[in-house]
């Protein structure tokens, strides 16, 4: 049987893939910097704008790389295999899903946009890059998380249909995804009451 399109394979990759995603680096960084639990500080999120909030950069960067190799590494994974490009977006789905409704943390998990970088840099390079300059542009000048997760990933599905068109599904469905879980962040950005850091 070819393994590219072998059904076990390729459920043990999108479990795999939604069980890293369920570890939520934020927690074990910040016991490891001895700061509190993430989901009792801010905005109640696990990731790493939030540790920012609680201990400064080092942490947060360490909380952004490891959730973003998360994300990056079941990708690469599936690709090594020889999947398809369809069967790598499911993978990146699958991690991404696992960050924002864990299975470690009764189903509470975080928003996903660190995850989603790392699957995207192994399955649409150039698109994700281009999306994670927009995210810094728009944090330089407005410092506000939310805003700039919220611009870079709707910008994702216009970018990779330009540049990456066959990994237009998997930037519609994580905009639709990542979208969702920045709900109160857009009441309160609607409302002008959103904090940056």
């Amino acid at each position: 049987m070819n393994l590219t399109s072998n059904p076990v394979l390729i459920v043990a990759l999108c479990f795999g893939a939604y069980l890293a995603g369920s570890v939520l680096f934020a927690i074990p960084v910040c016991r490891f910097w001895r700061l509190p639990d993430p989901r009792a500080l801010g905005s109640g999120n696990p990731g790493a704008t939030n540790v920012y909030r609680a201990g400064g950069w080092q942490p947060a960067v360490a909380t952004l790389v490891l959730d973003a190799f998360k994300g990056w590494l079941p990708v690469w994974l599936s690709h090594v295999a020889g999947m398809s490009i369809l069967v790598q977006a499911m993978v990146a789905l699958c991690a991404v899903t696992g960050h924002m409704i864990p299975l470690f943390y009764r189903f509470k998990g975080g928003k996903g946009v660190a995850t989603a970088l790392g699957a995207g840099l192994a399955l649409a390079p150039v698109t994700t890059g281009i999306m994670a300059l927009l995210w810094l542009l728009i944090m330089w000048r407005w410092r506000i998380s939310a805003l700039a997760s919220l611009v870079a990933v709707t910008s994702g599905p216009v970018i990779s249909a330009l540049i990456e068109p066959e990994t237009l599904p998997l930037f519609g469905l994580l905009t639709l995804l990542i979208v969702v879980r920045h709900r109160n962040n857009l009441i309160r950005l609607a409302q002008g009451r959103e904090t940056g850091l």
